[in-house]
């Protein structure tokens, strides 16, 4: 019989990698989310003959990420992940929010097939545009993966292999611009795209499924802690959700090892008497925030705050 050749779907959602600007030299002046990823994917040349598909999810910039966005995502790679001819799934996203949906995809996913984000720092005019490389490795990974048997979410960039649950941008401009807290890339890549770690495996994935995406979110807020914070930030978000819907958690973006000014502890005391969740997490890059004993709120782990908000959403959902 025949072994049946799978593709690989790329699904857009806009991003820098699909920016566009009027200079070449000049690649801080564009507008993300120009481009489809039908273009994208054309403008790979190594992509002459593959079996690809690609898909137009979303066009935005990464800034503006939403729940909507999320529900959209999740109905389509629910749909191409069940498919027995997909090998698995390349997502298209910009830079300022992958981490987010980086986590959110890990938590969901049942980790059969690969989920590989990728990204640019450069708009797609750029002259050192870094786009066309990191799609080409994606695929790749998704591919090589596939005929490894491991599956999961990962982020692919400047020919690094990052776990989801664990990728954050770490740079604002460089074309280098990810890291993991600290922790080493899961694989390098080489010229040829390929990673040569033997017994690589990727970090389990969450399981959780996709209803979750069904329904509206809990509300969640990240409140930061700071020289004179006095806890009227916190004062103003449970105003705001008397008034517009209920807060139902909060995670602190503390300084140090999650630590928060005194100012801000009876404010945060009261929103949890009020039924408010409070997670602590760190504003710090790398080392993120374990549990100590007599802490008066939950510790968030090696999570970004950002990380740590998506993670507080599902457990306020049941997950």
């Amino acid at each position: 019989m025949q072994e049946v050749v799978k593709s690989v779907v790329i699904l857009g959602t806009g991003g820098t990698i699909a920016g566009t600007g009027p200079d070449p030299e000049r690649s801080w002046q564009y507008r993300a989310a120009q481009l489809t990823v039908s273009q994208l994917v054309a403008a790979v040349p190594e992509f002459a003959g593959l079996p690809l598909e690609a898909e137009q999810v979303a066009q935005i910039d990464s800034k503006d990420m939403s729940w909507s966005v999320w529900q959209a995502l999740g109905q389509s790679l629910k749909a191409h992940l069940a498919r027995d001819d997909v090998a698995g799934v390349v997502i298209t996203h910009g830079t300022d929010t992958l981490e987010e949906t980086a986590y959110l995809l890990h938590r969901l996913v049942d980790g059969r097939k690969p989920v590989v984000l990728t990204a640019a720092m450069r708009p797609a005019t750029a002259r050192d545009a870094d786009g066309p490389g990191n799609l080409r490795d994606a695929v790749r990974v998704v591919l090589e993966a596939a005929r490894r048997g491991v599956g999961g979410v990962v982020a692919v960039l400047h020919g690094r292999i990052w776990a989801g649950a664990q990728v954050r941008k770490a740079h604002s401009c460089a074309l280098d611009a990810f890291d993991a807290g600290g922790r080493a890339p899961l694989a390098q890549l080489d010229e040829a795209g390929q990673w040569h770690e033997a017994a690589l495996e990727w970090p389990a994935s969450g399981h959780a499924g996709w209803e979750v995406l069904n329904s509206p979110p809990p509300r969640v807020e990240i409140i930061h802690s700071h020289a004179d914070a006095d806890g009227w930030m916190v004062k103003a978000v449970l105003a705001y959700g008397r008034q517009h819907g209920p807060l139902k958690g909060l995670v602190l973006a503390g300084s140090g090892h999650g630590t928060l000014h005194q100012g801000l502890e009876a404010a945060l005391v009261q929103a949890t008497s009020m039924g408010v969740t409070v997670w602590r997490a760190s504003r710090v890059a790398r080392g993120g925030v374990s549990r100590r004993e007599g802490d008066a709120f939950e510790a968030c782990g090696e999570l970004t705050p950002a990380q740590a908000r998506v993670a507080l959403m599902l457990y306020l959902s049941g997950v």
